[in-house]
């Protein structure tokens, strides 16, 4: 059995699966908000942010052991990477949990995002475009005469909310890989990550997530836009009804998530993306058992 521990910029998640070969079964997973990349403009990790995933990371150790996890892998992505004391939160996870963390390039993000689709799909990956938003950046893996292409752009949904950056500020951050892809674009997108699958949580306005429906779900590019207008409808105060499918947890960044998703989507011309649950995480675990 293995565990993988993800610490990201919105949350921190857990995946135990058993594998064999580039076969995941989930057995278990679980989710927190910690919002780690809390004032991630200042490249200091939140004192408090920091607590909450501490407590995060340890309830998510104590499962391991109660589901005999044999091997566990932890990672940290751009929130970590960024900071100034990165290595001071590394060291007080350590001191908590015995867990040493690995802490991954963005290149190392995109990689094992490509990994963990291609064992969701059954697809020839030589023409198809992943893309991983995050909360503090974005990742696009594709394939041009044989080579893999890894890219890591530091546009996610909590560093654009913060940022308050609306469209064209985005498409600025985007706009050199966007560019880059478009020499030889490919002819099919696969998003994976918090505001993909959120998305389609939405559009099929799901009061209880189900990831088996998410996985392969195609989002066309119009019903985004039409799914961004009616977030921007939304009172985060609550005095209006919420949008079935979207985590309180996550309303206040998915405005961005969804902006970043639909400049990609435009500046390439796709008018649809299919959404996969097999991620990251799915990566790591099948080159955790290689």
């Amino acid at each position: 059995m293995v565990g993988i521990i993800d610490i990201g910029t919105n949350s921190v998640r857990l995946m135990i699966a058993r594998v064999k070969g580039n076969r995941v079964e989930v057995v278990h997973s679980k989710l927190s908000s910690t919002r780690l990349g809390q004032g991630i403009g200042c490249r200091r990790l939140n004192l408090n942010a920091v607590e909450r995933t501490l407590e995060a990371i340890v309830a998510m150790q104590r499962i391991c052991i109660e589901e005999s996890v044999e091997v566990l892998v932890a990672v940290a992505t751009s929130a970590v990477r960024d900071a100034d004391n990165k290595d001071w939160f590394l060291e007080k996870v350590y001191d908590r949990t015995g867990i040493k963390i690995r802490v991954l390039t963005g290149e190392d993000e995109a990689y094992y995002s490509f990994l963990g689709v291609s064992a969701g799909f059954e697809l020839d990956f030589e023409d198809v475009l992943i893309i991983d938003i995050g909360g503090g950046s974005t990742e696009f893996t594709w394939k041009r005469d044989g080579k893999m292409i890894n890219r890591s752009v530091n546009a996610g949904a909590v560093r654009m909310t913060e940022g308050n950056h609306d469209d064209q500020a985005i498409k600025n951050i985007l706009i050199e890989v966007l560019r880059e892809v478009s020499v030889k674009k490919p002819k099919k997108i696969i998003g994976v990550g918090g505001t993909v699958t959120t998305l389609a949580a939405m559009d099929m306005a799901m009061e209880i997530y189900d990831r088996e429906r998410v996985h392969g779900y195609t989002l066309k590019t119009l019903r985004i836009n039409d799914l961004l207008q009616q977030v921007a409808k939304m009172d985060q105060k609550g005095s209006r009804k919420p949008v079935l499918g979207l985590q309180p947890a996550r309303a206040d960044i998915i405005a961005a998530g969804i902006k970043i998703l639909l400049v990609i989507l435009k500046n390439l011309e796709y008018e649809a993306i299919q959404v996969s649950e097999a991620d990251l995480m799915y990566g790591l675990a099948i080159e955790a058992v290689s």
